[in-house]
């Protein structure tokens, strides 16, 4: 049995879990998600401990891959709908910059020109240009990250000068530059 798909997920006060078959509707003080999950897992409420269990039938490797993945694909949407997600990103080189312009984001990080990204719906952007650093938050884990990549590569770092946006805490590796002319 997977441990941990075998977890029961804790649903806090203030979310509604509306269980409909394979559909799993999620709703909270943040938004509402909806995802339909494989008909090889169960999910069944339980009322009474205000839970949700996930189950599989068999020992089968799709089903046992399929277990653990489940329970944590819910955990992160009642995660989500209740307290929400954040991902940092870094502006680093000399000039770079990000700024916002009302709901947009505006980077300007080498171009001839500012780069400029509306956020999609459910996702905000925050900057703080003593930190120089970008938040996106949202309450889909699925949709932050990926807006969080697309602003990242935007701009990757790069490994000679280390310039470039990269997530909070990355290492970049380093590369040692050209070597001067040897003595003849």
């Amino acid at each position: 049995m997977s441990r941990i798909g075998r977890l029961p997920v804790d649903i806090p006060s203030g979310v509604q879990v509306d269980v409909n078959g394979f559909d799993v509707r999620v709703k909270g003080p943040k938004g509402e998600l909806i995802r339909s999950f494989s008909r090889l897992i169960g999910i069944k409420m339980d009322a009474e401990r205000n839970q949700l269990n996930i189950t599989r039938n068999s020992e089968n490797p799709a089903e046992r891959a399929l277990h653990g993945t489940t329970r944590a694909v819910l955990a992160n949407m009642i995660h989500g709908v209740n307290k929400g997600f954040e991902v940092i990103l870094e502006v680093e080189g000399v000039g770079y910059r990000a700024e916002m312009e009302g709901k947009n984001l505006a980077l300007y990080v080498g171009y001839s020109h500012p780069v400029k990204m509306e956020p999609p719906a459910g996702v905000t952007f925050e900057t703080d240009p003593k930190t120089r650093q970008i938040k996106v938050l949202g309450f889909d884990k699925e949709l932050v990250g990926q807006v969080a990549a697309n602003i990242r590569k935007v701009r990757p770092p790069e490994p000679y000068h280390g310039k470039g946006l990269r997530y909070l805490g990355e290492r970049v590796r380093r590369k040692a530059g050209k070597a001067g002319k040897g003595a003849k």
